[in-house]
């Protein structure tokens, strides 16, 4: 008996670790399919980024423009003058041919106004102030427009805005000029590679068009007498630069 039980023990070693070896095999070939499966399906790829741009001059400009009263007595006072002076320079902006639609209220308000003494606040009456936001379709007439809203009484202005009404047009230019210059870098670049050109994969745009903000100071010259005529200010309105980058990405072959 004692034999018998010396034979079994070993034995028995050998059947569990036959199945541990034979489970290894198993295991290892199941990782090597899997692998050469991933491999087969990411075929390799190129990618490559071309920019495209192309200048184009403005046909719209926001100019910003308002009435600021000053210190008036009262709440009523100040509303009142604001009021006043508001109705007279739109009116002359309509005049000007300004169509409503393209006229906006950027800021509106009213607020207490204090000197200080020895650490002491002091009521010092109101002020109020309203500026507006003035689409300009005729570039020509900006110089006329400032004058004329000066002269009805606007004595406030932030700048001048030049932009485009309608910037798809200009952007199109831009992408095709980008995707032209990747293409022939894709070309080149699977050349030298010593590669074909495979399938488009990907395709990625970055950019667009952001107006440059040319802002003046135009208060001083706002703030002249209303009864005394001035000539037009220049207001040159240059170029907009459109910008676009794109990315191609291609199967290689």
């Amino acid at each position: 008996m004692e034999n018998s039980s010396r034979i079994l023990v070993p034995i028995a070693a050998v059947i569990v670790g036959g199945l541990f070896y034979l489970g290894g095999v198993a295991m290892q070939t199941h990782a090597v399919r899997d692998s050469q499966e991933i491999s087969h399906d990411n075929l390799a790829q190129i990618s490559v980024s071309g920019e495209g741009k192309v200048y184009v001059s403005p046909d719209i400009a926001q100019l910003s423009f308002g009435v600021q009263t000053g210190r008036v007595a009262t709440a009523k006072d100040a509303m009142a003058k604001l009021a006043t002076a508001m109705n007279a320079v739109l009116t002359t902006a309509k005049q000007q041919g300004i169509d409503e639609k393209d006229i906006t209220t950027e800021n509106l308000w009213l607020s207490p106004a204090f000197d200080y003494d020895q650490g002491k606040q002091i009521p010092r009456g109101y002020e109020a102030n309203q500026s507006l936001s003035v689409k300009v379709r005729d570039l020509d007439k900006i110089g006329d427009i400032l004058n004329a809203v000066t002269a009805a009484g606007a004595n406030q202005s932030g700048g001048v805005n030049f932009t485009l009404d309608k910037p798809e047009k200009a952007q199109a230019d831009a992408r095709a000029q980008a995707i032209k210059q990747a293409e022939a870098k894709a070309k080149e670049l699977a050349a030298q590679l010593g590669v074909k050109l495979g399938k488009l994969r990907g395709f990625a745009e970055n950019g667009g068009y952001n107006p440059p903000i040319m802002m003046r100071n135009m208060k001083a010259e706002m703030s002249m007498d209303a009864g005394n005529a001035a000539p037009s200010v220049p207001v040159p309105s240059g170029q907009q630069e459109v910008v676009t980058s794109v990315t191609l990405s291609y199967d290689i072959e």
